[in-house]
């Protein structure tokens, strides 16, 4: 079963922009999450998978907070994709590498184990090999609800 075009489109706009579904659903008034984060994984985390599920964990990597806004994320019709690239920190040494980043997970948490409420896989993959490589999800990465 599908959403209608419509639906989909408001949906993604209250999960990535706060934006109120008029007459169906708003953003929390009491404590609304204000950033997403998006974290790198080195195979799908899975549909049961939170976002520290074959998370990378080279030194110095992070989750990314992306705040929840049209500054943070692009949303056309049925697809959102961030508004500027994801860059996450270089690896400050050579521990836990190299490393291949397959896929990406956006989530509600910083750290430790956050709700993934998309993941989809990277194309083409981030291979971390040196500590010179920023691994970066552009702007061209794009989630479709259908």
């Amino acid at each position: 079963m599908s959403k209608g075009n419509t639906f989909e489109s408001d949906l993604l706009q209250l999960i990535f922009n706060a934006t109120t579904i008029a007459n169906l659903a708003i953003n929390a008034t009491a404590s609304p999450i204000t950033q997403l984060f998006v974290s790198l994984h080195t195979a799908d985390p899975g549909e049961a998978g939170d976002q520290t599920t074959s998370e990378c964990n080279y030194t110095s990597y992070a989750r990314v907070g992306v705040n929840r806004n049209s500054g943070g994320w692009t949303v056309t019709g049925s697809s959102v994709s961030p508004a500027a690239n994801i860059d996450f920190a270089n690896p400050s040494n050579a521990t836990n590498l190299p490393q291949t980043a397959t896929h990406f997970a956006i989530g509600t948490a910083a750290s430790g184990s956050g709700k993934v409420l998309y993941k989809g896989a990277l194309s083409p993959t981030i291979v971390i090999s040196n500590t010179g490589v920023t691994p970066r999800v552009t702007t061209g990465t794009t989630i479709t609800e259908d």
